[in-house]
């Protein structure tokens, strides 16, 4: 019925009627802060990830290295995992639990996933409970597949889920990572691990620094950021296409590789 928008450098949250293209502020005074509180009386800093369970809203409060969450309804903003302005990588429950720039946001129903940009992690949140721990990652920098905390990334950006999966941009990587939820095994869904545009399929194909994720169940489409390119992972095969975008910076509207981008 809305989107919802993070507008990052406003630090606020737009609200979008879809059937009117009506543009609101549910939250965020546009002053950078951490405050709590109701509508434009709650303030953030630089928030970017952003996801729901239909009720409420889940931000990631980049640069106050925390997750907020806001009531769609009423507009009220808590903050509901990290300390606000404090970063680490400790594991606890609400406001005890610490992340460090903390970016990609997404959610199963259950549970919030996300990635802990300089952390190198990506962390599961309960929403029953805010208990923070770390899903995957050691912390330090790097690309192995392995199970859990044994598994490395390198500035994980953005992520999503399909229910059984979650799909991770390995940002600098430039890897799409795979990890099954009910196991933690990671793997590399596609990308060779060198900056590049090649279509192809799994580890043939190349990206350059992508950042952002979506999924319709059966494909992955990314923001294949240096490439200026929308890029579309077959989540069965491992096959990858360019959707859209000419490679060369630009703003025609078009088809498919007609069409260009900037920094998708």
């Amino acid at each position: 019925t809305n989107l919802y928008v993070t507008d990052q450098f406003n630090h606020t949250i737009r609200k979008i009627v879809i059937s009117t293209g009506a543009v609101t502020t549910l939250a965020g005074s546009g002053s950078q802060g951490s405050a709590d509180g109701t509508g434009t009386s709650a303030s953030f800093k630089q928030p970017l990830g952003i996801t729901t369970d239909g009720t409420n809203l889940y931000v990631t409060d980049q640069f106050n290295h925390t997750i907020r969450k806001i009531v769609i309804s009423t507009g009220a903003v808590t903050t509901f995992a990290g300390s606000p302005g404090s970063h680490g990588s400790t594991a606890g429950t609400g406001t005890s639990a610490k992340f460090y720039y903390p970016v990609g946001i997404t959610t199963d129903g259950t549970n919030l996933y996300v990635s802990d940009h300089y952390n190198h992690r990506i962390r599961k949140i309960v929403i029953a409970t805010g208990e923070v721990t770390t899903f995957a990652g050691s912390g330090g920098q790097g690309s192995t597949n392995a199970t859990g905390t044994s598994a490395t990334f390198k500035y994980p950006i953005d992520l999503t889920t399909d229910g059984a999966n979650l799909y991770v941009v390995d940002n600098t990587n430039s890897i799409i990572r795979k990890i099954v939820i009910a196991t933690k095994v990671v793997t590399t869904l596609a990308g060779s691990g060198s900056a590049g545009e090649a279509d192809g399929t799994g580890t043939s194909a190349s990206f350059n620094k992508p950042r952002g994720i979506s999924t319709d169940g059966s494909y992955l489409y990314v923001g294949d950021y240096v490439n200026h390119k929308i890029r579309k992972v077959a989540i069965a095969t491992g096959v990858v296409t360019t959707l859209a975008g000419s490679g060369t910076i630009g703003s025609a509207d078009g088809t498919s590789t007609s069409a260009s981008f900037n920094y998708p």
